[in-house]
């Protein structure tokens, strides 16, 4: 018997992933892609920005983790002072001096007696020989362990604590190329440092040889010293070349940070720590092969204390934080997430970041495989006419929510339930209206009224019919301004933005309507929907043609031999160029002889009963007499509002039928 599947479901936390809604992410970049019209440059941006998703969360973009690392990084800087790495050997070496010290005093307060005198004379000699000893010891820290390195200690406690500090120097020393020493040098006993030597000698062998060309024999290698690299040992010998630069820079990092003086200090307590010269001639044998490994230089402004081994981890975080950094702003340049190291930003910031990446990287995906972007033949991508009617449904979507908070709905017919074809939606019954009943409605109004009973009284307020909209047909060519002032005064985008959503509102709920889009400059040309993305103005041709775009759309309106015809003429100045055999002339102010061959295009579209109604966007003494003539030859309509609003002015004019002028809004 097969059981039935189980399912277990959690409250949304937010934590959970999704897979993305392509549709959100069409909104997300579209602003970006009508402003600029650059689809690579807007998923760029995207990436950088990230964007919100449906359940109220947010996919970080490369800038947000970018800023996330720099904040890490500045509160390390400001937590830790480098000079604390002294205060505790210094604290060490304190420690073991005052040892010291109080064995000496208890040999100068001993007793004497008559037995022991001649030995109680020479204990208190050596006590005072040890007492001058460390009383002349200098101040500096490095000297001073350098000077206690040939003392004899009178108490074996403070000997070994002595030992231990000069083991942890020689620690240090190490980690300087190898980040994992514990198994390197467990107890700094000769046998440990013998051995060391043995393997540095041969690691420097080994890349000697593989700098030669030859077969540098890293399995040997690691058979024989393995268990000195810890858990996680290299598996190859690049990786190991690797890991011991990074550590070197990190070495380097911190010295750089300090100032000079901390910087001879720490140098000098280091110095030659094994005692061995033959070690410390394979170490400089090493150094030499790894080159300069470089590193920077941070500021440190904390008062936090930190020890060595803490301080080396902080310049590999910090290191690799920088590098994060770097590989970020690549990526936020280029467009291209392909190179970004996701393990070290799991590492940084932790598998959300991770996630987030992931997600990112699969943006571009998402579209392809919705059917809104499709790749071209030099491997960069387009919108297909699909994804321009996403960006279409998202303006008109936007324009409909500023519309709904001002109450106005989004029905095309002037006169509800009047005449023309039945719809699936409702109305009260009005006098007058057709009797297109919708009989359970009805009948549901009555038992809301009086209750379940039967038989079911009918009241005149109960009737309910079907809604009815005026079928007509409208050609309509919207003129868009595409001269540089457009651009310069943050109209552009809106511009196409509107004429993309009235494109989308028309061919999804007036299917019997036809529209054209005419771009216009010092030419006019048409443009089609799916373009409209893209389009661009021309900062280097100069000229506002309202002639040519007039008569263009005179002669595709032309083609509709039946219902009605309007012009839409979205502008934000007045004509400064028109046709003269069919070249544009171009002059600034405009010129007479502009100024009439606009108002006889506007006469010939008057002739063919075309309406002209105009929106424009700026408005001066000169421009609104202008358009008042233009409205006084065609009888059409002047609107004089701001991008923000353009997109209401023109829909509501388009699916209400306003026969008013509207003023500019305060």
């Amino acid at each position: 018997m097969k059981l039935p599947r189980r399912h277990r479901f959690s409250r949304w936390d937010g934590s959970q992933r999704t897979p993305l809604d392509p549709d959100e992410v069409m909104g997300a970049l579209a602003n970006d892609l009508m402003e600029f019209g650059d689809l690579r440059w807007a998923m760029r941006n995207l990436a950088s920005r990230g964007m919100k998703i449906p359940q109220g969360g947010y996919l970080k973009g490369l800038r947000e983790m970018m800023r996330e690392l720099r904040d890490r990084k500045r509160a390390a800087l400001q937590r830790y002072d480098l000079s604390s790495i002294f205060e505790g050997f210094r604290e060490k070496l304190d420690e073991v001096l005052k040892m010291e010290r109080d064995r000496i005093q208890e040999w100068f307060d001993k007793p004497e007696s008559e037995d022991s005198l001649f030995s109680d004379t020479v204990l208190k000699q050596v006590a005072k020989r040890n007492k001058e000893t460390l009383d002349a010891l200098p101040k500096d820290l490095a000297a001073q362990i350098n000077a206690l390195e040939k003392y004899e200690f009178l108490n074996p406690d403070a000997q070994r604590k002595f030992l231990e500090l000069l083991n942890e120097l020689r620690k240090s020393m190490a980690s300087t190329f190898f980040q994992d020493i514990e198994n390197m040098l467990k107890n700094m006993s000769d046998g440990d440092l013998e051995r060391m030597k043995d393997m540095l000698k041969d690691l420097n062998d080994m890349i000697e040889r593989k700098a030669n060309g030859q077969d540098p024999g890293f399995e040997d290698f690691m058979q024989k010293f393995g268990d000195m690299f810890g858990d996680n040992p290299p598996q190859n010998l690049d990786q190991l070349l690797q890991q011991m630069r990074e550590q070197m820079a990190a070495a380097q990092s911190l010295l750089n940070s300090m100032s000079p003086q901390q910087r001879a200090q720490l140098q000098a307590m280091m110095a030659g720590r094994f005692g061995d010269p033959a070690l410390n001639e394979q170490m400089q044998r090493l150094a030499e092969a790894l080159g300069d490994p470089g590193g920077s230089q941070y500021r440190f402004g904390g008062d936090e204390s930190i020890d060595m081994d803490a301080a080396m981890q902080l310049m590999r975080d910090l290191s690799s934080m920088d590098d994060m950094i770097d590989q970020l702003s690549d990526a936020e340049r280029s467009g291209s997430l392909d190179n970004l190291d996701d393990d070290l930003l799991r590492k940084l910031l932790g598998d959300e970041a991770g996630d987030d990446l992931d997600q990112l990287k699969q943006l571009l995906k998402a579209l392809e495989e919705a059917g809104y972007i499709r790749p071209t033949d030099d491997n960069r991508f387009e919108l297909t006419p699909r994804g321009s009617r996403v960006i279409g449904q998202k303006a008109l979507g936007e324009i409909y929510a500023r519309l709904k908070k001002q109450n106005l709905g989004n029905h095309a017919v002037p006169e509800e339930g009047r005449f023309g074809e039945r719809l699936e939606e409702t109305k009260p019954y009005e006098f007058g209206d057709p009797f297109h009943l919708h009989m359970p409605r009805t009948i549901r109004n009555a038992i809301n009224r009086n209750g379940p009973r039967t038989p079911v009284q009918l009241a005149h307020g109960d009737f309910e019919i079907y809604r009815s909209e005026l079928v007509s047909s409208t050609a309509t060519a919207m003129l868009v301004d595409l001269s540089w002032s457009m651009a310069l005064r943050g109209s552009f985008q809106a511009a196409k933005k509107v004429a993309l959503a009235l494109h989308n509102l028309i061919t999804s709920q007036y299917p019997k309507d036809s529209f054209y889009i005419i771009g216009f400059a010092a030419y006019a040309k048409e443009l089609k929907a799916h373009d409209l993305p893209y389009l661009q103005w021309d900062e280097y041709v100069l000229g506002t043609n309202m002639q040519h775009a007039l008569l263009l759309a005179e002669k595709l309106l032309s083609k509709h031999q039946t219902g009605s015809k309007q012009i839409i003429m979205i502008s934000d100045g007045e004509p400064t160029a028109h046709l003269e055999n069919g070249e544009a002339q171009f002059a600034y102010p405009p010129t007479p002889r502009t100024i009439r061959a606009t108002f006889r295009a506007v006469k010939h579209c008057t002739t063919r009963g075309i309406a002209i109604n105009t929106f424009m966007l700026e408005q001066s003494y000169y421009l609104k007499a202008f358009m008042d003539e233009i409205a006084r030859i065609n009888g059409g309509r002047v609107f004089y509002t701001n991008p923000e609003e353009l997109g209401e002015y023109i829909l509501v004019d388009y699916v209400e039928h306003k026969r008013k002028r509207l003023a500019r809004r305060a």
